[in-house]
């Protein structure tokens, strides 16, 4: 409910056009809509500037649409819903035409206008390898959708760190960094020693056994001796999507190009 209908809302209570109980029926439904396999959270975007994001994994595709087809209704920003199938993908355009399919970041999602902070604030996601691209995709998209302007370099990990220093211009502008990593996660505290900005790192479920799905990355992480770095769930894409962006769009303060 916008602060608009809110105040209109008071204001017939107020007068007593509406009773009390109505009044707080009707704040409620506008906070959140109950839909019996789901609370749909209509209230997220007004706290925090983005609609309720949909983790379509688990569920059937007759509940991703009805949640994305209410959040579409409801919203005139972008709609996502994370770790989507094809199946649900073909499912739901059926109904809603507009809606995209990513198959690398397994993204479901309604492009719309997209409301960035400005240009010259950036966000840099690095790879360290190509086996990582679907988690730094899925960060991507996230980001991008948004209204960040993303920047993306691939497979530059330190068993070739020469690749790496080629981006050390974006490294050195961006105002955020994503570092997506599997093995051991080395690049992450490699970057974190580069960049003076924010540095969200990723551990993958890429590697060999004794990389514990995922395991060995997050660790090394969570140890680097490199300051400034945060660390988000292994494959988490998303979530460091997020972190980034609200990282990006604070202010006009910080790094520029």
């Amino acid at each position: 409910m916008t602060e608009r209908e809110t105040a209109e809302l008071l204001r017939a209570y107020k007068a007593g056009a509406i009773e009390e109980e109505d009044a707080v029926k009707r704040l409620q439904q506008r906070a959140f809509e109950e839909m019996g396999f789901a609370e749909v959270d209509h209230s997220r975007e007004a706290r925090q500037g983005f609609p309720e994001v949909i983790y379509a994994a688990g569920k059937t595709k007759e509940q991703v649409l009805a949640i994305m087809g209410r959040l579409a209704q409801t919203s005139k920003k972008s709609i996502l819903a994370t770790r989507a199938s094809a199946e649900q993908y073909a499912f739901v355009r059926a109904a809603l035409p507009e809606v995209r399919y990513d198959a690398v970041s397994r993204m479901l999602y309604i492009e719309r206008e997209r409301e960035g902070k400005t240009r010259a604030h950036r966000i840099l996601i690095l790879s360290a390898g190509t086996s990582d691209i679907p988690v730094a995709e899925e960060a991507r998209l996230t980001a991008y959708l948004m209204g960040n302007e993303v920047i993306t370099h691939y497979d530059c990990g330190v068993a070739g760190i020469h690749r790496l220093f080629a981006h050390m211009e974006d490294i050195r502008t961006a105002r955020a960094i994503i570092v997506v990593a599997g093995m051991e996660g080395a690049l992450a505290s490699v970057v974190g020693g580069l960049a003076d900005c924010p540095v969200i790192a990723v551990p993958t479920s890429v590697g060999y056994g004794a990389s514990f799905h995922g395991i060995s990355a997050l660790l090394a992480m969570l140890s680097s001796c490199a300051a400034g770095i945060a660390v988000v769930n292994i494959d988490n894409g998303f979530g460091a999507g997020v972190l980034a962006s609200r990282i990006n769009q604070q202010g006009n303060e910080g790094n520029s190009v």
